[in-house]
């Protein structure tokens, strides 16, 4: 068995699936790797990081196999791995980690120290993080498979609930994570900014911790309706009533307990004017401005040290014009940086095995063929209220595509 497909950046604002080599068992560095296996992808997701890149706002080389949000089935094992075998279903953490690290052993898998030489943290088919080829292919290899690897309990549950599972490699643990740093409980009253895929995963994630209202922000009314339709409330930013005067709306006064930026260095601005231009420090800022003294903000959406398509030089940089003071003024907290998905997957796995969460209906998954995925590139980037799952063998023809009302559509299109 040799050949492979996968999605490859080819420039700005484009995607190609074309022909790329058949996985082995070594490391970017051509190591052995035979504590890793070689997995036949069932799903992989496209994810508002992949886009980022794509629109050329990272230093991505073209030629990058895309792709780190990754279940499969265990198609050929090295001869170190121990725990699975030929046929286990398991979901792929993003970040690649060795289990070994003294940060590794701390659960910090997200910023491992022996996956990438160029700094902390690995993760597949994404810019500066070990070169590790993505998974938006047919076939991956996927290293420490005894350390990085969820497998599944039960093959045919694991099929049947796939359109859920395939978001336990990024955006439920992500969405998760930032409750969780959030400081989310029982009775909390939560503004989650970003009504995308891991800003919905994040509102769904506050849901299940007990948080007594949710509410969701964004620019863009098509993903509005949708998290109103999943049961949030929403306030439309492009309005000219500010944030504040919004939540004040909703609750009764303008602050929250606990807030969650869900959008990163892309954020635009806000009012009927501010929404049609990118201001990268925006939605930080308003944060702490809705976020009671003491208060925590987790912070999973994406910032960056280099950005080429920065509004400013600064931008470029990485470089915000943030009102630290006023976080300062109100003992803010902020819990920023890449989800260590093992901390949280296996919980948020039976979370979902035993019907206590419906992450596919919140997010909108929609399965596409890799045939389409060039598409659903355009159509996320667009933004359509859709998390888009590739189906590289078109094996899950089987799977309904959930809507908001509780209704199903055909999944394969």
């Amino acid at each position: 068995m040799s050949m492979n497909r996968g999605v490859v950046y080819v420039g700005h604002g484009k995607v190609e699936v074309q022909s790329i080599d058949f996985p082995k068992l070594t490391t970017p560095l051509g190591k052995s790797a035979e504590h890793g296996v070689i997995l036949k992808v069932l799903s992989t997701n496209i994810c508002g990081s992949d886009q980022h890149m794509v629109r050329g706002r990272t230093t991505a080389p073209t030629g990058l196999v895309l792709g780190h949000e990754i279940t499969g089935e265990v198609l050929e094992a090295g001869r170190d791995v121990e725990t699975l075998k030929e046929g286990d279903i398991v979901s792929v953490p993003f970040n690649v980690a060795c289990g070994r690290c003294p940060l590794c052993k701390e659960q910090q898998t997200g910023v491992c120290l022996n996956v990438n030489p160029a700094r902390a943290g690995g993760a597949y088919g994404y810019v500066d993080m070990g070169g590790w080829i993505g998974g938006q292919a047919e076939y991956v290899m996927v290293p420490y498979a005894d350390f990085n690897l969820l497998k599944f309990p039960d093959r045919a549950q694991a099929i049947e609930k796939i359109a859920d599972l395939t978001c336990l490699s990024d955006i439920l643990p992500t969405g998760y994570h930032g409750a969780i740093t959030a400081g989310v409980g029982p009775g909390s009253t939560v503004y989650v900014a970003g009504a995308g895929p891991v800003g919905l995963a994040a509102a769904a994630s506050a849901r299940l911790l007990g948080a007594a209202v949710v509410i969701v922000g964004d620019v863009n009314p098509a993903r509005l309706v949708h998290a109103g339709a999943v049961g949030f409330e929403t306030v439309d930013l492009s309005k000219d009533a500010t944030l504040a005067e919004q939540v004040a709306a909703i609750l009764g006064t303008s602050e929250v307990d606990c807030a969650i930026d869900a959008v990163g260095f892309e954020a635009r601005g806000h009012g009927h004017e501010g929404a049609q231009r990118e201001a990268p420090a925006t939605v930080l800022n308003s944060l702490m401005e809705i976020t009671k003294p003491a208060g925590r903000i987790g912070i999973p959406g994406l910032y960056i040290t280099d950005d080429p398509g920065g509004v400013d030089k600064a931008a470029k940089s990485g470089s915000l014009s943030i009102r630290l003071g006023l976080g300062w003024a109100k003992s803010h907290s902020f819990f920023t940086g890449q989800t260590p998905v093992m901390k949280y997957n296996r919980a948020l796995m039976q979370a979902i095995l035993w019907d206590k969460i419906k992450i596919a209906d919140v997010v909108g998954v929609q399965i596409i063929s890799l045939d389409d995925a060039t598409r659903g590139y355009a159509e996320f980037d667009s933004g359509v209220p859709k998390k888009f799952v590739i189906d590289p063998h078109k094996q899950l023809g089987h799977i309904q595509a959930p809507r908001a009302n509780g209704s199903t559509e055909a999944a394969i299109s």
